[in-house]
């Protein structure tokens, strides 16, 4: 019986993390898209926060873990994993426990998706050229404000902030730094809106979160942009 080579299945080990997050992803988006809601917050709340007050230090890891792997996995409810963070931490340190989650959640994606396929991909695109080739070449040339615009404009949806970079050959360095930075401004706000939950809850109500699009928020967010922005205009100019 002829023996396959070590080699060619290390091309296939390096995809596997990948690979495995695609599936979870898919899995996870079918079975849980109506579960992780505030609605589910709502009804679990007393045994939360019963929980944080006897073991705090287990929630704060419990919390973390489930956060990592939500965001790792690419599964819905960041949203209400942040407002939750709020609910149980407070603004602070419930604002720190969101965004290290969130970051680091970031980070393994990034790290799996360079792994597997990053690497092949911007090799491919540089040697097909074109658009895509430009594109690629001034992502890395302007790495650190695109990275954060990336971060603070909501036109890009979290998850393909976290693979575009992988596939156009970023290194870690700035996408972490960009990443852990760039979702601060955002995971202050909703901190903010989960640290009130508590009143809202008790009277039965769900928060509003539509006071996200209040031009407070937005004017806060358009000066980030803008300042983020400020180097690619200059070296253009």
């Amino acid at each position: 019986m002829t023996e396959v080579p070590p080699s060619r299945w290390r091309p296939w080990l390096r995809r596997l993390p990948f690979l495995v997050i695609l599936l979870v992803a898919v899995a996870g988006g079918l079975l849980l898209r109506d579960r992780l809601d505030l609605e589910t917050l709502a009804q679990h709340q007393a045994e939360l926060i019963a929980f944080r007050d006897a073991h705090y230090l287990a929630t704060v890891a419990g919390f973390m873990v489930v956060y990592v792997a939500m965001v790792a996995f690419s599964l819905p409810g960041a949203t209400v994993a942040t407002l939750t963070g709020g609910y149980l931490f407070g603004l602070f340190p419930g604002v720190v426990y969101n965004v290290l989650a969130a970051g680091s959640g970031a980070v393994l994606l990034f790290l799996a998706a360079r792994m597997g396929f990053g690497a092949e991909t911007a090799a491919r695109i540089e040697r097909a050229g074109g658009r895509s080739a430009s594109v690629l070449a001034a992502l890395r040339r302007n790495q650190w404000p695109a990275l954060f615009l990336m971060r603070l404009a909501p036109v890009v949806p979290f998850f393909l902030a976290n693979l575009l970079p992988a596939f156009a050959g970023v290194g870690l360095g700035p996408f972490a730094v960009t990443t852990y930075l760039g979702i601060l401004p955002g995971a202050l706000i909703l901190t903010s809106i989960g640290a009130g939950l508590g009143e809202v809850l008790a009277t039965g109500g769900l928060p509003d979160l539509s006071v996200l699009g209040e031009p407070r928020f937005l004017l806060a967010l358009t000066a980030l942009c803008l300042l983020a922005a400020l180097p690619l205009f200059l070296r253009r100019r």
